[in-house]
């Protein structure tokens, strides 16, 4: 599998408020980091109470890469006691990811079924966090939760992935 490239991490965290349209605006030093030239990027539902941005061609490489592997897999006959979990697989792919527009180049519109997924009323507060390499946004609840749960392994996380 290739490896990813990466240019910049992705660091901060800011509040921001979900407007009567849906629309969040994101700090424009995150936003140019997954943006295109086109303001186009990747918006995906990452776990309940979260939504990721990512480059688009970052994310279309590793689904790409994952994608091929299964295909080879089902073609050598390797998957047909595992239809379900491909089909299972196949509904969270089909339903997972969207091309987003980033109106002028920090303005995103969270389409219908990332909504419901994030589960922040409008005119409520979103968190916008850096997670190295996407930009994640947080229902408060979600991500104070996730918070606890991770910043205890903190330290061993950060010397395991960086010895």
């Amino acid at each position: 599998m290739k490896h990813m490239a990466v240019d910049t991490f992705i660091f901060g965290e800011s509040k921001r408020t979900i407007d009567d349209r849906f629309r969040i605006s994101l700090p424009p030093e995150m936003a140019e980091l997954v943006a295109d030239s086109d303001g186009n990027c990747i918006l995906a539902k990452e776990r309940t109470g979260c939504l990721s941005l990512w480059k688009g061609d970052d994310w279309r490489k590793r689904i790409d890469e994952g994608v091929a592997i299964l295909k080879l897999r089902m073609h050598a006959g390797k998957m047909e006691s595992r239809w379900s979990e491909v089909q299972r697989l196949g509904r969270l792919l089909s339903t997972r990811s969207k091309v987003v527009t980033l109106a002028n180049r920090s303005r995103l519109l969270i389409p219908e079924g990332f909504r419901e997924f994030l589960d922040v009323p409008v005119n409520h507060d979103v968190m916008i966090v850096g997670a190295a390499i996407c930009v994640e946004i947080w229902n408060p609840g979600a991500w104070l939760e996730t918070l606890r749960q991770d910043m205890p392994e903190f330290g061993p996380l950060f010397t395991d992935l960086s010895a």
